[in-house]
């Protein structure tokens, strides 16, 4: 018989729960310490500074559970639903208001809830990876596999989207009320931990729907470690199976039943392709090797985190083919992973749970069974990420039971560890704000539209208010690179023209700034902003034209269509007033001057434009009126520039 190894004799602190929880814990805490500081960034608008339900604070919590989660930032039907399906995550949005209603918006107090969520999460994961490891009998060290899963997955790169982004606390929530229900269900009995089980899922849920995976991991959970045969199995998960259906039921009710139409806009649907000017859906076998082509990637990305990114969105991944071998062996990959998942539960291996830890949740954001309207993410391998923790706890437990030594495998685990807190520290601070954010990840992502557009709405912006007049047209430029490569990869982005446009308007660059704005409208006739900005761009044009390159007649065109777009604007009609009277056109003149003057009755000015127009076509009578009544305004108007 082959001789039994000796166990290792272990240092006291590696089985001491407490110490554990306090040290993982403190330990996630100052992982993230450093976005403290940080500000709103990215999707914040959207579930957040801009959602008009969360900004009326405890009143608005009717509006978060009533409606489409995205109905507050956009506060229209149908634009709610721009992904298919629409989303349904009341509760995290739900903790934004009650803040807002308690303390305003303040950055530095969601950044700190999401900390400690963070902080409490990997505890409790902690307690469960240990809870459900401790009935295996081939475990002798459940608090050491525990402590290094956990570790593992609080320094993990990955999460620096989740937790560094205050509109990651939807995720935290899912997978900590999840987790929360799974170890609840291990260490109660009875009808009434049966309905508290069913509780804290049920809060997962609402908290995003992703938790959904924990239906069947839960099963998993109890077939391998519960020792149950498949009627107690099922029996066991009635709690989870009761959350969903009502879950479901209210969703539905909401959002209606369906996942709906995929979009045909390539920023919320990317397996759209451009042929003959139109986009079209890919092919089966396109969209089959594309999506096995980034589930290589997110494989990649849990081992090797470098280099991250927020933005996954056409085209930072090419369509792909069966043709390219990548595809292939991430295709092998995964039926290796889905295999071996399935012969570990028929044998109740404990190494299994942790591939289904990752296979399950993925599954729902690949993808695969709807669409989630982007091609990947990192916040998506948020839950899934879990599986590898579970299995690296394992494998440094094994090392440490077959080679009767504790010190070379911990040294190992704390070398990653270590080394995978690191990269969290120095990728935390690039989510600071939206400027650092977009100009950090387009080195990355330099292929994306939607990042290159986003790059150049933050450059415009830091551009406008800039009183450096050298810096600012050194953005300006930079950003109209930006959005010239979003329009050349994406030739129908209207908000990628618009921008354009305004970056061009700003260079003085007009014709060029009207013909995107032209072009946007093109793509949608109803684009209110593309129209308004169309508007003061041809009435900066006519000035321009009017005053800097004494082009009279171009200068009236621009105005003449400014007007026709904008017939209410002062400024607009006072300037084509100007260019009809140094034309002589003495009638279109007044014309234009009374209506300015009835747009801004208590402006001396518009009366003594009016005043003058009547001068110039030989009305002194009425010229003499209305010059009294502009002095009677302003005794000192004929004094300013330009009178």
């Amino acid at each position: 018989m082959r001789k039994r190894r000796n166990l290792p004799e272990l240092p006291r602190w590696l089985s001491r729960p407490g110490l554990h929880r306090v040290v993982l814990f403190v330990f996630s805490f100052l992982l993230y310490l450093n976005t403290l500081t940080h500000d709103y960034a990215l999707d914040d608008a959207i579930v957040l500074t801009d959602n008009l339900f969360v900004q009326q604070g405890v009143q608005g919590l009717e509006g978060l559970f009533s409606k489409d989660t995205f109905y507050g930032f956009f506060k229209e039907e149908g634009k709610d639903r721009l992904v298919a399906g629409g989303r349904y995550r009341p509760l995290s949005l739900a903790t934004f208001a009650l803040e807002v209603a308690l303390f305003g918006q303040n950055p530095g107090l969601s950044h700190l809830i999401n900390v400690l969520l963070y902080g409490l999460l990997v505890v409790l994961l902690y307690e469960l990876i240990r809870t459900l490891v401790s009935r295996r009998k081939r475990i002798r060290h459940p608090a050491l596999l525990a402590l290094a899963a956990a570790a593992l997955f609080a320094a993990h790169p990955l999460h620096t989207e989740v937790v560094a982004n205050i509109k990651g606390r939807d995720e935290i929530l899912a997978l900590l009320g999840s987790a929360t229900a799974l170890w609840l269900a291990f260490r109660l009995r009875g009808i009434a931990g049966a309905l508290l089980v069913g509780l804290v899922f049920f809060a997962a849920l609402l908290s995003k729907e992703n938790a959904i995976s924990f239906l069947a991991l839960a099963p998993l959970a109890f077939w391998l470690f519960g020792g149950d045969r498949l009627p107690r199995v099922l029996l066991r998960s009635l709690p989870f199976l009761v959350a969903t259906g009502l879950f479901l039921a209210i969703r539905f009710s909401v959002l209606g039943p369906g996942l709906g139409e995929p979009s045909m806009e390539l920023m919320n649907n990317p397996f759209l392709k451009l042929e003959d000017g139109r986009y079209l859906p890919y092919s089966g076998a396109e969209k089959a090797a594309t999506i096995l082509y980034t589930l290589g990637l997110d494989l990649k990305l849990l081992f090797w985190p470098h280099p991250l990114t927020h933005d996954y969105y056409p085209q930072h991944i090419a369509r792909q083919s069966f043709a390219n071998p990548w595809v292939g062996l991430s295709g092998l990959a995964y039926l290796i992973l889905f295999g071996l998942g399935l012969w570990g539960l028929w044998q109740r291996r404990t190494w299994a749970f942790g591939i289904w830890l990752y296979l399950l949740p993925l599954a729902l954001v690949a993808n695969i069974f709807f669409p989630v309207g982007t091609f990947m993410s990192e916040r998506f391998l948020f839950m899934p990420s879990l599986g590898l923790a579970f299995l690296f706890g394992l494998g440094i437990h094994a090392w440490v039971k077959r080679r009767g030594s504790w010190r070379v495998p911990l040294a190992l685990a704390g070398g990653v560890v270590a080394a995978f807190g690191l990269l969290s520290l120095l990728r935390n601070p690039v989510w600071k704000d939206n400027f650092t954010l977009f100009t950090t990840d387009i080195a990355t992502s330099g292929e994306s539209a939607k990042l290159n557009n986003a790059v150049g709405g933050e450059l415009i912006a830091r551009a406008v208010k800039s009183a450096d007049e050298a810096r600012k047209k050194q953005w300006l430029q930079q950003a109209d690179r930006h959005l010239d490569k979003a329009i050349e990869l994406h030739p129908a982005y209207k908000n990628a023209y618009l921008l354009r446009g305004n970056a061009l308007h700003y260079l003085q660059q007009y014709e060029a700034a009207i013909a995107h704005y032209r072009r946007a409208l093109a793509l949608d006739p109803d684009y209110e902003e593309a129209r308004n900005n169309l508007g003061i761009t041809l009435r900066a044009a006519g000035k321009y034209y009017g005053e800097q390159k004494g082009d009279l007649q171009k200068a009236t065109q621009y105005l003449e269509e400014a007007y026709r777009l904008r017939p209410r604007e002062y400024e607009t009609v006072r300037l084509l007033g100007v260019a009809y009277g140094i034309q002589q056109r003495h009638a279109d003149a007044i014309r234009l001057f009374d209506r300015a003057a009835r747009l801004e009755p208590d402006k001396a000015e518009a009366w003594l434009n009016l005043a003058k127009a009547h001068f110039n076509a030989g009305d002194a009578e009425r010229g003499n009126a209305f010059r009294q009544k502009a002095l009677g305004l302003d005794p000192e108007v004929e004094k300013q520039p330009g009178q």
